[in-house]
């Protein structure tokens, strides 16, 4: 995917780049990927560039030309580099105090601004007075290299080592691994350092290779910054490549669906046993840890008490569906969407009577996520779609705002445009158990019953 749709930049937006590897580089892609949609970018700096970097723009001019000057270049251009004065061999910016005249007075669509200076370097912590980022930034993308993993921890490959190496004793000399280059930009005295409190935060992890190792590793580094809440979202790509963002890691969380009556089945589901020492309900529980789903609720009703005993036994959350006597499914889904926190940016709805769900087709669904290939994303099996569905956050108003007599599928079915489908080789997405005898034929199909 391209960069403007990783970091969902708008019209309006004010994007500071902070960080280490690439900063001057993807600020130049996405200033062409906005000015090829027609958008009128200004570009400029709150640290400085070297005087070589003004060759890359496709237009540069000084705050001295004056404000018509730079309209009109806009007008022309599309995309204009903003610098403030030239002294020696390095570009300094306008200065703080000029960006609310310059988003006041020019017509430009997006401004971009490099906030930080890291000598070239792929990793780095911050100056005492660094980064510098304008109270008006909407979107902060905080950057390191993955050229860093495995070069030495020291001032010759990570800018301002020495600071990292007071705060978490790494060990100067020592490999850079990857736990250590997501603990640097997650830090709120590094990576997330002076962010202003409504700005959105999405990590680049640049140098991302296509495939193999390398890749794992940048999956593995995007996890562990996304413990943050602060951060929204972890791309992973190469700024140079045709399509820069080969995958945006966000926040998912599971909405487990386990209020039922079980009516027909003459006992509460969920708590059927399963495998040894495993309810129907640690099972499912257990397949979407192993997906590694970060965050993973569970909606009780029926017996709430031993579900919700068994959710917290299992380190998951549990919320109660009051109307679940009464309610449909959607009352349970309302209940589990109003429960997620806020950082979440999609669900995956995971019905409470799928224990033979694998941990394997929830990491298909999540895949097919972060690469961009849909907001809604759906297992299928032989051409029919199966759960659990994977909706991002943008439709669950909708799905909040249905009738008590209606259906999640109402609001999936009418942005067809907007779904995925997961080919999968197993019908478990397809199969739940309402009845006794459904409950034997799924345990006889998971090998636990002859």
């Amino acid at each position: 995917m391209k960069l403007h749709q990783a970091f969902r930049v708008v019209p309006g937006d004010v994007v500071a780049f902070t960080g280490a590897g690439g900063k001057t580089s993807t600020l130049i892609a996405l200033g062409h990927e906005l000015a090829e949609l027609g958008n009128r970018v200004i570009a400029t700096t709150t640290r400085h560039v070297d005087v070589d970097e003004l060759a890359l723009m496709p237009y540069a001019a000084s705050l001295e030309d004056g404000m018509r000057h730079l309209s009109l270049a806009l007008g022309e251009n599309r995309f204009v580099y903003l610098y403030g004065d030239v002294r020696g061999s390095r570009v300094y910016g306008p200065g703080l105090d000029a960006i609310p005249r310059l988003l006041d007075s020019l017509d430009s669509d997006v401004l971009l601004i490099e906030a930080d200076h890291a000598n070239g370097m792929a990793l780095k912590a911050p100056l005492d007075d660094e980064p510098v980022i304008p109270a008006e930034t909407t979107l902060v993308i905080p950057m390191a290299a993955l050229s860093v993993l495995g070069q030495s921890f020291d001032a010759d490959h990570v800018y301002n080592a020495d600071v990292i190496e007071e705060r978490y004793g790494f060990g100067l000399g020592n490999r850079v691994k990857s736990p250590w280059v997501a603990q640097v930009l997650r830090d709120e005295t590094f990576g997330l350092k002076g962010l202003p409190d409504k700005a959105r935060v999405v990590t680049f992890l640049n140098q991302t290779t296509t495939h193999g190792y390398s890749k794992a590793r940048a999956r593995l580094i995007a996890q562990l910054i996304l413990r943050s809440s602060r951060v929204q979202g972890v791309a992973l790509g190469s700024a140079r490549g045709i399509d820069p963002v080969y995958e945006l890691q966000r926040h998912v969380g599971a909405v487990i669906l386990a209020a039922g009556m079980s009516r027909r089945m003459g006992q509460a589901k969920v708590l059927l046993p399963w495998s040894e020492r495993r309810t129907v309900l640690e099972q499912i529980i257990d397949q979407l840890l192993l997906a590694r789903v970060p965050h993973v609720t569970v909606v009780t009703g029926h017996r709430a008490g031993e579900v919700r005993e068994l959710a917290m036994r299992a380190g998951v959350f549990a919320t109660h569906n009051e109307q679940y006597a009464t309610g449909e499914m959607l009352s349970s889904l309302k209940a589990g969407l109003r429960a997620m926190p806020d950082h979440i940016s999609a669900a995956l709805v995971v019905l409470g009577d799928q224990p033979r769900i694998q941990a394997k087709v929830i990491a298909q669904v999540l895949s097919a996520y972060a690469e961009g290939k849909g907001d809604i994303v759906a297992p299928s099996y032989k051409m029919r779609r199966g759960h659990p569905i994977l909706i991002d956050r943008r439709y669950w108003a909708e799905i909040l705002a249905l009738p008590d007599d209606g259906a999640p599928r109402m609001v999936i079915d009418r942005h067809q445009d907007a779904i995925a489908y997961v080919n999968v080789d197993t019908d478990s997405v397809l199969r739940d158990m309402d009845t006794p005898e459904e409950y034997r034929q799924e345990r006889k199909l998971a090998g636990l019953d002859r």
